[in-house]
């Protein structure tokens, strides 16, 4: 079974209270339940993670080469438009990546339009809501396929 890791970033923990307007009302743990669910009827085993720090973030991202990833889904957060160093750690990794957003970043503030992430990322999900984690998996699924 392929494993896939999901990175999830600053102020994510806050999903469900936290302009809900713009992110809805599901909280990570239900995303995180609904798409392991999904990704286990589809023979992938995927692990969350969440954490406001770059730091952690970018160790996580180092781990793909160590931990026999095939895969991995990031939603950065804030860092998706700021952190150069997640682009460094992205770059250094061979694996399929798709770069998640809940919201659709193009209706939103100029600079969240600039995504480093997207520069490297295999696909880029956005404006579906937690949805867009279910479309994340389906998308790396068929990057898993192509690569085989």
């Amino acid at each position: 079974m392929n494993k896939i890791l999901v990175i999830n970033g600053p102020n994510l923990n806050l999903l469900g209270k936290r302009e809900v307007e713009i992110y809805g009302k599901t909280s990570l743990q239900q995303i995180e339940s609904e798409t392991k669910d999904y990704a286990k009827n589809n023979n992938l085993d995927v692990e969350f993670k969440q954490s406001n720090e770059e730091s952690e973030m970018i160790d996580w991202i180092q781990e793909c080469m160590k931990n026999n990833y095939s895969g991995l889904l990031i939603n950065a957060g804030a860092y998706t438009h700021t952190s150069i160093a997640i682009f460094d750690a992205l770059k250094a990794i061979k694996i399929p990546i798709v770069e998640i957003h809940l919201s659709n970043i193009h209706k939103r503030e100029e600079f969240r339009k600039k995504s480093y992430i997207s520069e490297i990322a295999d696909g880029v999900i956005f404006g579906f809501g937690s949805y867009s984690y279910i479309l994340a998996v389906m998308a790396i699924k068929n990057l898993l396929k192509k690569n085989d």
